[in-house]
């Protein structure tokens, strides 16, 4: 699969947030007001004005010791979006794939459909909606930049080597490789995404860990009953179409 991926490699995510910070720096995006809500996270979820988010969870280690989760949130930039689907059944361009790096993004043509329908359809809980403008966001795989020559914003500030970019293929490859360098002290260490997605995490640990949408069952990824309903009820509208455009050429 051609394009663009993200490998992220939570063995080495220190939790620091620059990345976090680079995206919004890099896209113009305010700092959102938070209250202590009894963690390190901040802010406590994605937002149109949080594309990218260090989740953070502790849990108690064999030991008794604390041991840190971190996971970077993001748009996977599915190679079959969901939200792509539910949003053609609605408004043509308002969701679009970019040929040359398969980013997933959203235009303002989105203002005109419903929010909550294309929210539900994605399996990881990513779009978010102002409730006063109408406008959908979330990461664009820093297109800008990346046709520019340069890397995503997140990706270009991190320290550790834990984001990590390019060519699909090659990451795939990075990651498969990465994945046996920590398999002798990570056990249970798995890459996800590799088949349905642009990015791909490396967990060390149980995903539930991580987060919630840290990992989904395959059932999961495609479309579900209701957009493939709509999907059928498209394709079936243009085949009669195009019967009735032929029967009309042979009169």
């Amino acid at each position: 699969m051609a394009g663009k991926a993200f490998f992220i490699d939570t063995s080495l995510c220190t939790g620091c947030r620059g990345c976090q910070v680079a995206c919004k720096q890099w896209n113009g995006l305010p700092g959102t007001e938070t209250k202590n809500w009894g963690s390190f996270q901040n802010p406590k979820d994605l937002s149109v004005y949080t594309y990218k988010l260090v989740r953070f969870n502790e849990e108690l280690g064999q030991d008794n010791k604390p041991v840190w989760y971190f996971f970077p949130d993001q748009c996977r930039h599915c190679l079959e979006p969901p939200c792509k689907e539910m949003a053609d059944a609605q408004i043509k361009g308002g969701i679009v794939i970019d040929e040359a790096t398969g980013a997933v993004i959203y235009t303002e043509k989105l203002k005109q459909a419903k929010a909550k329908e294309i929210t539900d359809a994605c399996p990881f809980n990513i779009p978010r909606v102002d409730q006063k403008t109408g406008l959908m966001a979330k990461c664009t795989m820093c297109v800008d930049r990346v046709k520019g020559g340069m890397l995503p914003a997140c990706v270009k500030t991190c320290a550790t080597g834990a984001m990590n970019f390019g060519d699909r293929e090659k990451m795939v490859e990075m990651a498969k490789k990465r994945l046996e360098e920590v398999k002798a002290k990570y056990p249970k260490a798995q890459v996800t995404g590799l088949e349905d997605l642009r990015v791909f995490y490396l967990l060390v640990d149980e995903p539930k860990k991580y987060h919630e949408f840290a990992l989904l069952p395959a059932e999961q990824l495609g479309i579900n009953r209701k957009m493939a309903l709509r999907r059928l009820g498209r394709e079936l509208k243009g085949l009669a179409r195009q019967m009735v455009v032929g029967d009309t050429a042979s009169v």
